[in-house]
């Protein structure tokens, strides 16, 4: 039997995050219809972000105005949103997607894209540019890519050890790293308050501002992160075994834990660089979308890839109403929604052991 082959809910003991052996899957039927039922739902987040805000449109006007009718104010406003909705796809689908991932690398439930170093590499690299170059504005999606990438070489050079990387080492590697970099932060913002007003809007996340160019400027990196994701789904049922167990079914552990961290990396990099370190969708779907599909990495990256920016555009919708005529940020409000639903995944998960 190859690696590639195997059914993800045949797990040991070793893998906490994917179930105990013999949990039962969800039929493929099912499966199916909870795909098809996400889209549907990233179908009307999409209209909600196009219709709702400061001054909401009914939604028959939204649609007129996207077929090129309405009359002109409407399709204004409808295209002045289209950006904005576009970035909460792609930065909604790059972070539940990095989170699926890590949490299969690392089989950790708590494990999310930060785990790596991902975010705080990007932080610290906006404070970096911030301080000694006065970078800010759009120029912080340069100064956030390098900064992600050298936290996770780093955090992945620590971790490898001379037995190469393991799911623990990895995870206390990212801590150290994640630790010295935050207080690397908090004295460079501490000692030059007046530098960083550009930096405290970044670091909490929001959509606002998306532009075209901001999306054209990350999309690269994202459809490649996007593209290994996918091709990493099989070999993480493998490895989802235990690392004894996939070794003995050939599978090359060490392969595949640094394809599913390129991956990551590369889709939470775009993510973060795009709209800040937006915090809890890269935790809170992997476990909703184990909790509708199962623990098959087969199912869980298309059902990420759809129900990450339905969560995402949920909260900045909400975010904008609730508020109006201003907003909450898109990074606050998505603790408030994805808690609740988290909750009633693991829930749901505890129900069924």
């Amino acid at each position: 039997m190859s690696a590639t082959r195997i059914r993800a809910g045949e797990h040991d003991a070793s893998s906490p995050p994917e179930g105990r052996a013999g949990d039962e899957e969800p039929p493929s039927r099912r499966r199916v219809l909870v795909l098809v039922g996400s889209v549907l739902l990233l179908g009307a987040a999409v209209l909600a972000g196009l219709a709702l805000g400061s001054n909401p449109i009914p939604l028959p006007e939204v649609i007129a105005a996207l077929s090129g009718g309405g009359d002109a104010y409407t399709r204004t406003v409808v295209e002045s949103r289209i950006p904005r909705t576009l970035q909460g796809l792609l930065v909604g689908a790059c972070l539940a997607l990095s989170g699926v991932l890590v949490q299969g690398i690392t089989r950790n439930p708590l494990g999310d894209p930060g785990l790596l170093g991902v975010n705080i590499g990007a932080s610290a690299s906006v404070v970096t540019a911030t301080a000694f170059f006065g970078l800010g504005g759009h120029a912080t999606i340069w100064a956030a890519l390098p900064g992600a990438f050298l936290a996770v070489g780093v955090v992945s050079l620590i971790g490898s050890g001379r037995g190469g990387a393991t799911p623990v080492r990895l995870v206390l590697a990212g801590a150290v790293v994640s630790a010295v970099l935050s207080a690397y932060i908090q004295a460079m913002t501490l000692s030059l308050p007046d530098v960083f007003g550009s930096y405290r809007y970044w670091v909490v996340g929001s959509l606002a501002g998306g532009d075209t160019d901001t999306l054209l400027g990350v999309l690269p990196f994202a459809v490649a992160g996007l593209v290994l994701a996918v091709l990493m789904a099989a070999p993480l049922n493998a490895l989802a075994l235990g690392d004894t167990t996939a070794a003995t079914l050939g599978a090359n552990t060490t392969a595949i834990r640094i394809g599913g961290m390129l991956s990551a990396t590369l889709l939470c990099a775009a993510a973060t660089a795009s709209a800040g370190p937006i915090a809890f969708i890269g935790l809170a779907v992997p476990h909703i979308v184990r909790a509708l599909v199962g623990n098959d990495h087969r199912w869980q990256v298309p059902l990420g890839l759809v129900l990450g920016p339905v969560l995402l555009l949920t909260a900045d919708v909400l975010g904008r109403v609730i508020a109006r005529p201003q907003e909450i940020m898109v990074g606050v409000v998505t603790a408030f929604v994805g808690a609740p639903a988290l909750l009633l995944a693991v829930r749901r998960m505890r129900a069924g052991t």
